[in-house]
């Protein structure tokens, strides 16, 4: 099967369980926005040199797909979702998130008020997954006030995430800054 279906042409895109939905369904710019993410992501792994950083970057990518998969699917097709083995958003993910944050700030990272991205090209990218985490954040949140979101964990997990991934590019700085 080639990945041009043609079945998009006329602007829809399947949901999972094959459900038509416009390309700009706000369903779709949600599980769209972390695609773009999880994209972000990957650019700032594959940039930097920290393997603190890559490896728990790479976790959080995987985990992303869970996050990807649920909002995929629409809330009267979640029950057959669970039921067909796919995982859904639970607290446990939030918590995994949680653990990095402290890890992180018990290691007396450095910032004076907000922080200008740019320091190096894998702390901006890390900025750049940070704020892409955001406008998913966003949009999820769009799903959540028009009752379209059957968990608001993702919304937590989302908010973890680009706490997380802002601490991660100033640890970065700070790595470097030590190194110096």
């Amino acid at each position: 099967m080639s990945i041009s279906t043609k079945t998009g042409d006329n602007g829809t895109t399947g949901l999972m369980y094959n459900r038509r939905v416009s390309k700009r369904h706000p369903r779709v710019e949600a599980y769209g926005c972390v695609d773009e993410l999880n994209a972000a992501m990957g650019l700032a792994r594959a940039s930097t040199e920290y393997a603190f950083v890559r490896d728990n970057l790479l976790i959080i990518q995987k985990d992303l797909v869970i996050v990807m998969g649920e909002l995929a699917t629409a809330v009267e097709d979640l029950p057959r979702y669970v039921k067909d083995g796919f995982c859904l958003v639970k607290p446990e993910l939030t918590a995994k998130l949680d653990t990095l944050v402290t890890e992180i700030e018990s290691q007396k990272v450095s910032y004076n008020d907000w922080a200008t991205p740019g320091m190096a090209f894998h702390s901006a990218a890390l900025d750049m997954a940070r704020t892409t985490c955001r406008r998913a954040e966003r949009r999820v949140c769009a799903l959540h006030e028009n009752n379209q979101l059957h968990n608001p964990e993702i919304l937590v997990y989302l908010n973890r995430l680009s706490d997380l991934l802002w601490l991660f590019a100033r640890w970065v700085e700070t790595t470097m800054s030590r190194q110096r």
